[in-house]
C-alpha cells in the first residue's frame, strides 16, 4: 500500500531538483551565487553541517566547488527519482516501485533536496519546495527499510503499522486543503467574498496558459459559482479525509479535483492521485468496495447542496472557525488513535510465532509513537489559523516544533491567500540601450507574459523559478527584491549563464550587452474575444510607472550594493581560482552544454515519457513470478 505515496514522491523530486537553472540562478556568475550562503570561517565539517546542514559543504573534499556541486546533487537526485519511476516489479505490484522505494533510497532524495534547498534563497522559497520536503519526510517513514522479494502467489502481508504511516499522508493533504480554503477567507480579500476571485485569477495567476485565457471570457455567473465550489471544496470536504468508509473518501479526492480547481494549483493532482490509488489497493484487499452510483449520488448531491450554505458573514464564519479549528484537531487525534490501535491489535493477534510478535509489536509501537509526535508539532502551524487554536498546543511540542522546524517536517500551508492582479497583472518589463536617451529594447522573458503577441506558454512540469519571482517581484517594489539588482548587473555584463534563463533568441543585444538597464511596470489584460478571434494579440499592456531607475555596468552604488550581498567579490579582492577536478568539469560542463539545447519543459516532458516507455515496455516483456 505505501509504494504509491513514495512513487509521487519520486516523481515530483524529479519535477523539481532545477537542474536546468541551477547555473543561471546559483552558479559563480549567477543571479545570487550559493557560495554567499556557505561561508566557512574555519569550522570543522561537523560545525558546519551544525549550522547549515547541507551536502555541499563536502565539495572541497571530492574536488569541486559550490556551483558544481550543486549540479552533482541535482542530477543524483533526479537520477534516484527516475530510477524510482521506471524500476518496476510490474508482474505484481501494477507500476509501484519497490526495491528503489526504500528508506535509504527515499532518505537520500530528501536529504539531497534539502541541500538545494538550504542554499535556494528566494528562489526556493515557495509553498511546494516545503511541501516536498515535508511530504518526502512522511514517505520515509512510510517506506520499509528495505525491499522484500515477493510474488502475485505469495505477496507480502501488509505491516499493520502500514495505515498508520498512511494517516500521515491523509493528514498533510487535508491540512494543505483546509488552511488553503480557510485563509482566502480569513484574509479578507474582497474577491473571495465576493465571488470574483476567478474572474481575476486566469489572468493574474503566475504562468498562465492558453487555456487561462479561455477559462477568463466563460460567463461571470458561471465562474462566481465555481468560486463559491472552490471554497465549499477547500473548507468544507477536506474532512472526509478521516471518513472510515474508504470509497467516500476516493470520492472526496476526486471531487476536491476537478479541471476549474486543478488550474489553481498543479500539485494537487497529487490528491487525486494518492486517494485514487488508495482505493484501488483498498479494493484489491476488499472486493466489495466496489463502485456504488448510489454512494456517488449522495456525495455529489452532497456537493452540491453545500452551496445553498454559502451566505455567511465574516464574523459568522470566524465563529465557525473559533469552533471547527479545535473540532477538526480532536477528530483528527482520534482517528489517528483508532489507527494506532488496530495496528497494536493485528501486530498482537496476526504473527504465528512469539518472535514475530515481538518485533511486530515493537516495530508498530515505533511507527506509531513517530506519528503521534509528528501529529503532535504538526498542529503548532495548523492552529495559526484562528488564536483560539493556541489552546489545542501543547507546550512541549511547540518547543519540539521551534527545534525542529528548518527541517520542515510540518509546515504551514495557505494558497492564493489573496487575490493579486485586481485592475491589471502587473509584470516588470526590462529594458536595455546604449544610450540614456533610448531607443530601448526590451529583454524577453521564456515563460511570463511580456510580448503582448506572444500565446501563453504551457510550462509544466518544468518550475521556471526566475519567471516565477518576476511575478511576486511585480507585486512589490525593488527594494524588496534585492536580486532584481544582480539580475541587472549580470545583463549588464552579459553573463551567458544568466541570459540562458530569457529568450535568447530574441535577445536585443546579441553581440554585446547594453550599456544601461531599466525596469518598467506595466498592467496587462486579456484581449476581448472580438479582437482575438480576428487574429489580433493575446494580451493588451499600459505602462503604469517606472520600477526602477537607469544602471550601468560601472554605476558605484549598484557595485557596493552587489559587494554587501557578497555577489561581487570585495573591491581589491582577487576572485579566487577554481580548484574543480578538471575531467568532473569536463563532463559537467559537456552535459548543462548538451541539456541547454533542449526547452526545459520538452526536455523533462521527453525523459519522463522516456520513463512510461520503459515501463510499458517491461509490463509486456517480464514474466510473472511464481
Amino acid at each position: 500500500m505505501s509504494g504509491y505515496p513514495r512513487q509521487i514522491y519520486g516523481q515530483l523530486a524529479f519535477i523539481c531538483f532545477g537542474y536546468v537553472c541551477s547555473a543561471g540562478l546559483y552558479g559563480e556568475n549567477g543571479v545570487l551565487p550559493a557560495r554567499t550562503q556557505l561561508e566557512n570561517k574555519g569550522r570543522s565539517l561537523a560545525n558546519s553541517l551544525q549550522t547549515k546542514p547541507t551536502l555541499l559543504w563536502l565539495a572541497p573534499y571530492i574536488g569541486l566547488d559550490t556551483e558544481y556541486m550543486m549540479d552533482v546533487l541535482a542530477l543524483m537526485g533526479m537520477f534516484l527519482a527516475f530510477t524510482g519511476q521506471v524500476h518496476k516489479t510490474l508482474s505484481f505490484t501494477e507500476f509501484t516501485s519497490q526495491k528503489f522505494c526504500t528508506v535509504p533510497i527515499l532518505f537520500g532524495l530528501w536529504s539531497l533536496y534539502y541541500s538545494l534547498y538550504q542554499v535556494g534563497q528566494t528562489f526556493m522559497w515557495y509553498q511546494w519546495d516545503i511541501l516536498l520536503l515535508e511530504a518526502g519526510a512522511l514517505c520515509i517513514l512510510v517506506a520499509p527499510l528495505r525491499y522484500q522479494v515477493q510474488s502475485r502467489r505469495r505477496p507480502l502481508p501488509p505491516s499493520p503499522s502500514d495505515p498508520v504511516s498512511f494517516w500521515l499522508v491523509r493528514w498533510l493533504l487535508f491540512r494543505l486543503m483546509f488552511a488553503s480554503g480557510v485563509v482566502k477567507l480569513t484574509s479578507g480579500c474582497p474577491t473571495w467574498w465576493g465571488l470574483t476571485a476567478l474572474s481575476v485569477h486566469f489572468e493574474s495567476q503566475c504562468l498562465p496558459t492558453p487555456l487561462a485565457w479561455y477559462a477568463h471570457h466563460l460567463p461571470e455567473w458561471f465562474l462566481k459559482l465555481c468560486t463559491a465550489h472552490a471554497s465549499i471544496m477547500e473548507v468544507g470536504l477536506p474532512i472526509l479525509f478521516f471518513f472510515p468508509n474508504r470509497f467516500v473518501r476516493f470520492q472526496q479526492t476526486d471531487v476536491l479535483c476537478q479541471p476549474v480547481y486543478k488550474l489553481s494549483s498543479p500539485l494537487l493532482s497529487v490528491v487525486r492521485q494518492c486517494g485514487s490509488l488508495q482505493y484501488k489497493m483498498d479494493s484489491k484487499q476488499h472486493p466489495g468496495s466496489e463502485y456504488r452510483y448510489s454512494r456517488v449520488c449522495t456525495l455529489k448531491s452532497l456537493e452540491c447542496a453545500s452551496l445553498v450554505f454559502i451566505t455567511f458573514t465574516k464574523q459568522e464564519f470566524d465563529w465557525a472557525l473559533s469552533k471547527a479549528l479545535p473540532a477538526v484537531i480532536y477528530v483528527g487525534l482520534s482517528s489517528l488513535t483508532i489507527h494506532i490501535l488496530k495496528a497494536v491489535m493485528l501486530s498482537v493477534l496476526e504473527p504465528q510465532t512469539t518472535f514475530a510478535k515481538v518485533t511486530t509489536l515493537l516495530s508498530t509501537v515505533f511507527y506509531s509513537a513517530a506519528a503521534m509526535f509528528i501529529f503532535g508539532i504538526s498542529i503548532v502551524p495548523f492552529s495559526t489559523l484562528h488564536p483560539v487554536g493556541n489552546t489545542t498546543v501543547i507546550p512541549a511540542m511547540r518547543e519540539w516544533h521551534s527545534r525542529l522546524d528548518h527541517l520542515h517536517l510540518t509546515n504551514s500551508y495557505g494558497l492564493f491567500r489573496r487575490m493579486t492582479g485586481v485592475g491589471g497583472r502587473p509584470e516588470v518589463i526590462i529594458v536595455g540601450s546604449n544610450n540614456m536617451e533610448g531607443p530601448w529594447k526590451e529583454y524577453n522573458f521564456l515563460y511570463k507574459p511580456s510580448n503582448v503577441n506572444n500565446t501563453p506558454p504551457f510550462v509544466a512540469p518544468h518550475q521556471p523559478r526566475l519567471d516565477w519571482q518576476m511575478w511576486f517581484a511585480a507585486l512589490g517594489t525593488y527594494h524588496q527584491n534585492p536580486w532584481l539588482m544582480s539580475l541587472t548587473y549580470r545583463l549588464l555584463t552579459g553573463q551567458k549563464e544568466v541570459l540562458n534563463l530569457l529568450d535568447t533568441a530574441r535577445n536585443p543585444f546579441p553581440v554585446k550587452p547594453p550599456k544601461y538597464i531599466k525596469a518598467n511596470l506595466y498592467h496587462y489584460h486579456y484581449t476581448p474575444w472580438s479582437q482575438r478571434w480576428a487574429g489580433g494579440s493575446w494580451w493588451t499592456r499600459e505602462e503604469v510607472r517606472e520600477y526602477f531607475p537607469i544602471y550601468s555596468r560601472d554605476h558605484a552604488p549598484l557595485l557596493d550594493y552587489l559587494r554587501n550581498l557578497k555577489i561581487l567579490p570585495e573591491k581589491g579582492t582577487a576572485v579566487p581560482s577554481s580548484k574543480v577536478n578538471f575531467v568532473v568539469k569536463s563532463v559537467l560542463d559537456n552535459l548543462r552544454l548538451f541539456v541547454s539545447h533542449v526547452e526545459a519543459s520538452i526536455l523533462l516532458w521527453s525523459i519522463f515519457m522516456a520513463g512510461c516507455v520503459i515501463i510499458a515496455t517491461k509490463s509486456t516483456s517480464q514474466p510473472s513470478r511464481k
